[in-house]
């Protein structure tokens, strides 16, 4: 399949339209009217505040933000959101599901006022929106077959074995792979995760790259698939780690809205609530962000 981008997904093509809502508060589903902010202009807290509903974007990457089954928004995104925007007086999130490449379009062209999807900040994302203070970080790892027979651990194993390689479109792995190596040919993409299961169960490529958290996820969900995942690891490119932090994602005028949100967040962090929140979807103390990273940092690229 065709890529969309780069990175653990890319946000510079396209402006799609919002696809489905939800809202994520008491379990109970909401229309799709414009409340909570989701348009340019007025103060957006203010305005989620006053109609109790704060609109958000997701992508349906699991963990991180997607409808389960019996049609809730939930994952490690949304729900550290609404227990954030609950303290910050706003009682439901409505959430819109798109694809994670249009995620900052939809956002600057007023769908949503928050990404809720475990995006990374990067520079390139920091020049069209504004991130919170990191939320997780995250290692990288390889699904592979049970075993791992050819002992792939890094991106340099995967290019000096001649591996194909799946990445889901517009993943950071993808950059990470050509950029430590990996020939453009030995590298398929894929629109799905279990898309990336498909193509490692049926030997179409060796291995697929992307968080331990979401692989480990994927694992979990696919019983009797004879696959497995690697030690999580940090890339080092040019002599630099590139470290994974995700944050949520704001309108870069929006900054009362950004400050509050970081206040609470951090608040969560602190107090160990957080943990509490997202370990049902994997998540750890070893995800908790050191106090060395920061978003200023990783904006930068330093």
């Amino acid at each position: 399949m065709a890529s969309r981008g780069w990175t653990r997904r890319d946000f510079l093509k396209g402006s799609g339209a919002a696809a489905g809502a939800l809202v994520l508060g008491g379990g109970a589903l909401a229309g799709c009217a414009r409340t909570g902010g989701g348009g340019a202009g007025g103060d957006p807290l203010e305005a989620a505040r006053s109609s109790g509903t704060i609109q958000a974007g997701i992508a349906g990457e699991a963990p991180y933000g997607f409808t389960d089954q019996s049609g809730k928004v939930t994952g490690e995104a949304p729900e550290v959101a609404r227990a954030v925007f609950r303290n910050l007086g706003v009682s439901n999130l409505l959430a819109s599901q798109v694809d994670f490449n249009q995620l900052i379009p939809a956002l600057n062209a007023g769908k949503f006022s928050v990404v809720a999807a475990g995006m990374f900040i990067t520079p390139e994302r920091c020049k069209n929106a504004a991130f919170s203070i990191p939320d997780y970080i995250a290692a990288t790892a390889f699904l592979v077959p049970s075993g791992n027979p050819e002992g792939v651990a890094t991106f340099q194993d995967v290019a000096q074995k001649k591996l194909n390689l799946a990445v889901l479109s517009g993943a950071v792995e993808k950059d990470y792979a050509l950029r430590l190596g990996v020939p453009a040919s030995q590298v398929q993409v894929f629109d799905t995760q279990n898309a990336l299961l498909r193509a490692v169960t049926d030997k179409r490529v060796y291995c697929a790259a992307l968080t331990n958290i979401s692989l480990n996820d994927l694992v979990k969900k696919s019983p009797g698939a004879q696959v497995e995942v690697t030690k999580g690891f940090t890339p080092v490119i040019n002599g630099k780690p590139e470290v994974q932090a995700g944050a949520f994602v704001f309108r870069t005028p929006d900054t009362s809205l950004r400050e509050a949100f970081n206040a609470e967040l951090k608040k969560l962090h602190d107090s160990g609530e957080w943990l509490r929140i997202t370990e049902p979807f994997g998540f750890t103390r070893d995800n908790l962000p050191p106090a060395g990273v920061t978003t200023e940092a990783l904006c930068a690229g330093s």
